[in-house]
C-alpha cells in the first residue's frame, strides 16, 4: 500500500536541502540510466573529507544519524527512496546539526550513477524489505544483481553488515553472498543473545523494537568479498 503524500512535503523537503540530494533521472531503464553519470562531490557536501560509509534503505534515519553521531570520523550516506520517509531522517539529522551524515533520494539500482566506483568503505542493509514472494527475489537488495552494484562501488577490504527480522531473507542472503564471491563472518541468528548486543552499531530502531518486543530474532551477517 503506497504511503500517502505528507502534509507540506515539498516545503520540508525545501527546508532540508543541505542535507539532501534528490536523484533527478527519470530513465526507467536502469542500463542507459547509468550511462549518464552524475557522481556527487562528497567532499564538498560533507563538512570533512573522510570514509565513506552507506546505508541502504535508511527509513527515518535513527541508525544513520546516531551512528553518524558515535563516529564523527566517517561520513555516512543514507539512501531511501521514499520522499515522505527521507524528509523525515534529514529533519533528525539537521535538527542534531551533524555534518557527517547526508541522504540521497534514489533508488537502489541507480547507485553507480552517484557514486563512483571503489569509494564505499563500508554498507549497511538493516531490515531490508524481504520480498517473500518468489517471484519478487530479484527486488530483494541482497539478489545477486544488486551485489554486483556494490562490488563496484566498494573499496578494496570494505565489508556488507546486513541485519534482518525475516529467517527466510536471511538465508536467502546467506545463499546469494556465497554464490557471488563473498564470504561470511560472525553469523548470528540472535544478536540480542550474543557478543553483538554490546556492540555501537548495534543501534535499535522503532522497528526493531517492535520485534523484539516479540521475543522474535534478530539474524545479522558481515560479508567481504573474498
Amino acid at each position: 500500500m503506497r504511503m500517502r503524500k505528507k502534509k507540506h512535503l515539498e516545503e520540508r523537503l525545501q527546508g532540508v536541502e543541505k542535507y539532501l540530494y534528490i536523484s533527478q533521472t527519470e530513465d526507467r531503464n536502469f542500463n542507459t540510466a547509468l550511462e549518464d553519470k552524475d557522481y556527487i562531490d562528497f567532499d564538498n557536501w560533507f563538512e570533512k573529507s573522510q570514509p565513506l560509509y552507506l546505508e541502504i534503505g535508511c527509513g527515518k534515519g535513527k541508525f544513520a544519524v546516531e551512528y553518524a553521531k558515535s563516529h564523527p570520523e566517517i561520513n555516512i550516506l543514507a539512501v531511501e527512496k521514499d520522499s515522505n520517509v527521507i524528509v523525515s531522517a534529514c529533519e533528525s539529522a539537521q535538527k542534531e546539526n551533524l555534518g557527517n551524515v547526508r541522504f540521497l533520494k534514489v533508488s537502489a539500482e541507480y547507485l553507480e550513477r552517484h557514486l563512483k566506483p571503489n569509494s564505499v568503505s563500508m554498507i549497511f542493509l538493516n531490515h531490508s524489505c524481504p520480498f517473500p514472494k518468489k517471484r519478487y527475489a530479484a527486488h530483494r537488495l541482497t539478489h545477486s544483481s544488486f551485489l554486483e552494484i556494490y562490488k563496484r562501488i566498494m573499496t578494496e577490504g570494505a565489508e556488507i553488515h546486513q541485519k534482518t527480522d525475516n529467517m527466510h531473507f536471511f538465508e536467502f542472503s546467506i545463499e546469494e553472498f556465497s554464490q557471488n564471491g563473498f564470504a561470511l563472518k560472525n553469523v548470528s541468528f540472535d544478536i540480542h543473545n550474543s557478543d553483538f548486543e554490546d556492540s555501537d552499531e548495534n543501534i535499535i530502531t522503532e522497528y526493531e523494537q517492535k520485534f523484539m518486543a516479540l521475543s522474535q530474532p534478530i539474524y545479522r551477517l558481515e560479508a567481504y568479498i573474498k
